[in-house]
């Protein structure tokens, strides 16, 4: 049986407050993460194929500048190596989409939206 720790719990032992979640966001720590998430979502579907996260229903496409692919290449091939899990480049971008997503605030929302110019009269 896996053990559940009770963060609460252990914050008050040590005199520390819980301010929310950290995540990594770049560097070896954000390399690690990245590595993490692959491991534990990505399953390899019944019927067999390349493993990805079962939640993910929805297939897009998405247009990518060459040298965003040629990175995305770069970073899947040096997950293989190193850390052993089998991720495809659109793979990456789609887990690397939704983790962002996910983090960023309104207020970050709100800044990529400009006002409307009025027309001139």
């Amino acid at each position: 049986m896996k053990t559940h720790l009770n963060m609460d719990k252990i914050a008050l032992a040590l005199g520390a407050e819980r301010a929310g979640r950290v995540s990594a966001r770049g560097g070896y720590f954000g390399a690690m993460q990245l590595l993490a998430d692959i491991e534990a979502r990505f399953r390899v579907p019944a019927g067999g194929g390349r493993p990805t996260d079962p939640r993910w229903i929805e297939r897009r496409l998405v247009p990518l500048a060459p040298r965003t692919l040629k990175r995305l290449e770069m970073i899947s091939a040096k997950v293989r190596e190193q850390g052993g899990v089998r991720v495809e480049p659109m793979q990456l971008a789609a887990l690397l989409l939704e983790k962002t997503t996910e983090q960023i605030t309104e207020d970050e929302v709100a800044e990529f939206v400009r006002p409307k110019r009025r027309a001139r009269r």
